[in-house]
């Protein structure tokens, strides 16, 4: 397995996960009860996994100047 199959591995697993939790976040904003801690902490957790997706996305598709 090559450095672009393990990042595209990678890549997939990190946005399954940031797809799970925006399904949480969703369901709990929806429930009557919710604890605000636990969301902004899942919320937190999304992001550090955007960024983490943005970063490998751009590794394996670089900008090109032309």
């Amino acid at each position: 397995m090559d450095q672009q199959e393990i990042l595209k591995a990678q890549l997939d697993k990190l946005a399954k996960e940031h797809r799970e939790l925006d399904s949480l976040i969703g369901q709990m904003m929806r429930a009557n009860v919710v604890d605000q801690v636990a969301i902004k902490r899942l919320k937190k957790r999304k992001l550090i996994l955007k960024d983490q997706v943005e970063k490998i996305k751009s590794i394996l598709l670089p900008d090109i100047i032309a």
